[in-house]
């Protein structure tokens, strides 16, 4: 098997879910570090958009395959390493645990990402107090909801669905780091904090956390 490589930033939530995903799976990977604010960005020079046109990460590269998208990526990794799962076995389950990732995924994070808050910043002269504002406001609409359909599901477990991690947890965990990182206070989401604090307790998670990561300043 190829050698997989992961184009990757200590802080972003996408690397981060990545990285979590190959821990899960035991999947040994190297890192190549794309720095997101050195020379106006790494990620948009000629050389990275060569590998990733939408300049973003993450990217994992294996061989001549170059996978972009950290949720395509995450199911990928599910179809090709299927142990331990990071969906279950169940239709029903499979579409709870997708739409808990996409509540953070697609709905929380592309309103709290690094060219949003820039974009703020350079266009509408926004301070970073009120781009930091912004980024709580959409990170606690989310957390509402997704605290709710966690609290009142029996599908819930000690993790988002059932025992074990799964799409859901590697998306949720990325993003309380941002909550933490712009001083969100949480106290509303007992059920989002229990699952944290499990998580975290687990060394694919530990690990994959930005602190822990050699990019990491």
């Amino acid at each position: 098997m190829s050698e997989m490589i992961l184009y990757s930033y200590w802080r972003s939530s996408a690397a981060y879910r990545v990285r979590i995903g190959l821990n899960l799976k035991a999947l040994p990977y190297r890192q190549h570090s794309v720095h997101l604010l050195r020379d106006g960005g790494e990620q948009r020079s000629p050389a990275y958009r060569a590998l990733n046109p939408q300049a973003l990460v993450p990217t994992l590269q294996q061989g001549d395959l170059r996978l972009t998208q950290s949720l395509a990526i995450l199911e990928y990794l599910d179809e090709t390493q299927p142990t331990p799962p990071l969906l279950p076995p169940d239709a029903a389950g499979r579409a709870r645990v997708r739409a808990l990732a996409q509540l953070v995924a697609c709905d929380i994070h592309p309103l709290n990402n690094l060219r949003v808050g820039q974009y703020l910043k350079a266009e509408y002269a926004l301070e970073q107090g009120a781009v930091e504002d912004w980024m709580r406001h959409w990170m606690r609409e989310g957390f509402t909801a997704m605290e709710a359909a966690l609290a009142q599901s029996p599908a819930t477990g000690l993790f988002c669905h059932g025992d074990t991690p799964t799409l859901a947890d590697i998306c949720l965990i990325p993003q309380l780091y941002n909550a933490h990182r712009f001083g969100l206070e949480l106290a509303a989401f007992p059920t989002l904090a229990a699952i944290e604090a499990r998580c975290l307790a687990l060394p694919a998670f530990a690990t994959a956390s930005p602190e822990n990561q050699p990019d990491a300043v």
